[in-house]
């Protein structure tokens, strides 16, 4: 070989040698760049891969908060229950047959149904199987996991599940929640947020198959507990308000039926109630059939396709803030108020009602078809005249009625904290000046007949003529509260404006007082409770014939409001459908019970106390001739029953409110057997009737409602059946109303 080949050769091996070096050190940068990439760029990732593949991370469900009523007696609770889910990867031909058989039969689960989610999720490690499994499931499966030897396929792990122990009290204000425990409706979805938990977490380490390692890594992450609500509803006063309502659903075979009972000094909802309703431990059942039979008839089309559907949304609605009605001659109360406020009226203010007034073209007839004659302020709201209000509405004229209008919240949402609260809106709930407002529109708004309202705008309003002119901001949240009971917030009352002075609502709040004392609202009279209201029946516009709304508002004692409360009867059946007949016992009945369950002393007339009960002194202990010594200061119908010498019991009860002319029946053996008798019809008599009746079959009356001696007041409903067998001397309560002189 030349020399200079032998050169040529040399330098192609040292380009070889720099070109192979040149390749590994490209190659051992790009390895670098390459592990740089994947540890500083795409670390996170492939680090959560690694440890998905090491690590087990189940969730522990956080219990969700407690709703309490003011008086911390549980509304909605989350319990302990269970969930089960299964490794799809684990399940095997070997073990197919018992993991499809152990779940099928202790969870009550279709097989068939079952073996075809496991095929479908074979490849994944996680397949929810059921949730909410109760206690006695869970523990019949986990003895059936470890007879098969099945730990590593079906696991339990803990969950919760939301209970509302009282059914259906107040479901339409408590909503209910999804399956994933997320509240859908009611106040469990306005404060989801509040009420949801953090959930916990366990992290347990794993080997190369999945399965857990003894003496296993395992960090825990407890679950946090979601906030509690402590509310304004008072359990016992919203038992009190449903009772009654359900009682209205039922004899007026009416559509629905409304009512809230509110404090007007503060705005706190103390019961609000819708019928028919549901029951938040299973709100997809329609517990009133009518509902359903109402869309198949009367339904649109989609409805009617699908009825059962749409009798669960509206059961579920809360009508009580999203329904608007008509108020009829509730709403003169509000147009009486700011006339006088203003000066437009005041009360000495004169109107001759021959029955009829005329408005343009329009005609405007008063239920009395006569007329009520000369009137003042005050027999406009007690006799309940349209005429007049249409006058004094006229006198007003549209920018000072919508003033008011505007004042007494009827233009605006109210705020509560309650979900689906409607919106009012101009030319369809009410009539602006700014847009449009006719003075046929100002006088058919004058008796409450071409405006819409919701009910809790009206027993907000209403409130504001019993609590010296405020307009409340209603709420239905008192207070939140942690795991440990801590208070984290609560609400304040807060006064939204001064609607009237204090004056004007005292005097209206008195002539409200005479509406239920010698008025259309008599029917809503309890003895001693002095109770103030309005009553209002109008006309459902656009609705079939015949179609009305009967409802009454007020509040009680007059002087110093403890309630305020707003009965609506929307399309009662029958022959009486007026807010007088109808709606005003109702309301008078829920005044006189949570009256009495607040405590609130009655205040007696001298005229109640003619009439009224007395507590029944205790005579056991005592010889027959001391009893009969004690007795000569009362004016009982006595009777001794047996031969001893000492009363041993009687009835009715020491305590027991009785009338002060009723019977007494005292016992005088220990063995004695009781004297039984059977309850008459008390139905269509007068409370004297009704009393003499009741004392010939050694029986005792409680008056329930108005308890005047007219020959119109007569009786209607008792609370024992006719023919019933009761013991000589029990007291049934007798409700009275009139059906005449209080139409609206």
């Amino acid at each position: 070989m030349k020399n200079g080949e032998m050169k040529s050769t040399s330098k192609t091996g040292v380009r070889g040698v720099i070109v192979m070096i040149l390749v590994a050190v490209i190659a051992f940068g790009a390895c670098i760049i390459r592990i740089g990439y994947l540890t500083l760029v795409k670390g996170d990732v492939y680090r959560e891969k690694a440890e998905a593949q090491q690590l087990s991370d189940t969730t522990v469900s956080a219990a969700r908060g407690t709703v309490y009523d003011a008086n911390m007696k549980v509304l909605a609770q989350s319990a302990s229950v269970w969930m089960v889910y299964i490794n799809p990867s684990k399940v095997t031909e070997k073990n197919r047959s018992d993991v499809i058989t152990v779940l099928s039969d202790t969870l009550a689960l279709d097989a068939a149904e079952l073996s075809r989610k496991i095929d479908n999720n074979a490849s994944y490690g996680y397949l929810k199987i059921k949730g909410e499994v109760e206690f006695n499931e869970r523990k019949a499966l986990e003895d059936l996991i470890a007879e098969k030897k099945l730990r590593d396929v079906i696991f339990v792990d803990p969950d919760t599940k939301r209970y509302y122990p009282n059914g259906s009290l107040a479901s339409t204000i408590l909503g209910f929640t999804g399956t994933d425990g997320n509240g859908l409706y009611g106040i469990e979805y306005l404060y989801d947020d509040a009420l949801t938990g953090t959930n916990g977490r366990i992290v347990t380490a794993k080997d190369g198959v999945q399965f857990e390692l003894d003496n296993a890594y395992e960090i825990s992450y407890e679950a946090e507990q979601g906030l509690s609500l402590v509310l304004t509803l008072d359990e016992e006063i919203q038992t009190i308000l449903e009772n009654a309502l359900q009682t209205a659903l039922v004899d007026n075979a009416a559509k629905n039926v409304y009512g809230i009972v509110m404090n007007p000094k503060t705005g706190a909802i103390l019961a609000v109630a819708n019928l028919p309703d549901y029951d938040s431990n299973d709100p997809y059942k329609v517990l009133y059939p009518q509902l359903t039979e109402y869309f198949k008839e009367y339904g649109t089309d989609a409805e009617k396709a699908d009825p059962v559907a749409a009798a669960r949304i509206e059961q579920w609605k809360n009508k009580s803030v999203a329904d608007f009605y008509y108020p009829g001659s509730v709403f003169k109360v509000f147009v009486v108020a700011g006339a006088m406020e203003e000066g437009v009226i005041d009360e000495n203010t004169t109107y001759y009602c021959g029955g009829t007034t005329t408005v343009g073209s329009r005609s405007i007839k008063d239920y009395n078809p006569t007329g009520h004659g000369n009137e003042t302020p005050r027999t406009l709201l007690v006799n309940s005249c349209n005429t007049f209000a249409v006058n004094v509405g006229l006198k007003m004229g549209v920018d000072l009625y919508f003033k008011y209008f505007q004042a007494f919240g009827f233009s605006e949402r109210t705020g509560v904290d309650l979900a689906g609260e409607s919106t009012p809106a101009v030319n369809v709930t009410y009539h602006d000046p700014a847009v449009s407002f006719s003075t046929s529109d100002l006088a058919s708004a004058s008796f409450g007949q071409s405006i819409s309202v919701t009910p809790l705008q009206i027993v907000t309003a209403i409130s504001a003529i019993g609590n010296g002119g405020k307009l409340m901001q209603p709420y239905v949240v008192g207070k939140t509260v942690d795991a440990q009971g801590n208070t984290v917030s609560v609400t304040q009352p807060t006064v939204k404006r001064q609607v009237v002075s204090a004056s004007t609502a005292a005097t209206v709040a008195s002539w409200m007082e005479d509406v239920v004392t010698e008025g259309t609202g008599k029917n809503a009279f309890v003895s001693g409770y002095h109770v103030a209201g309005k009553t209002g029946t109008s006309e459902k516009l656009g609705a079939s014939n015949d179609a009305y709304i009967a409802s009454f508002a007020g509040f009680a004692p007059r002087s110093d409001p403890e309630i305020s409360v707003v009965i609506v009867i929307d399309d009662p059946k029958g022959a009486n459908y007026s807010g007088g007949i109808i709606a005003a016992p109702v309301a008078g009945e829920v005044i006189e019970k949570t009256l009495s369950y607040l405590g609130v002393e009655p205040a007696y007339t001298e005229g109640e106390m003619a009439v009224m009960s007395a507590a029944m002194p205790d005579f056991t202990g005592k010889s027959v001739e001391e009893a009969n010594s004690l007795l000569q200061d009362y004016d009982y119908t006595v009777r001794v029953v047996g031969e001893g010498s000492t009363v041993v019991a009687q009835m009715p009860e020491a305590g027991r409110k009785t009338p002060v002319n009723g019977v007494l029946v005292l016992y005088t053996q220990t063995d004695y057997e009781k004297e039984m008798t059977t309850v008459p019809d008390f139905t269509g008599l007068t409370v004297s009737q009704a009393n003499r009746l009741a004392v010939g079959n050694n029986l005792n009356i409680r008056v329930s409602g108005s308890a005047s001696s007219e020959s119109t007041v007569v009786a209607y409903k008792q609370d024992y059946e006719v023919g019933q067998q009761v013991e000589s001397g029990s007291v049934i309560t007798v409700s009275f109303r009139t059906t005449t002189g209080i139409h609206d």
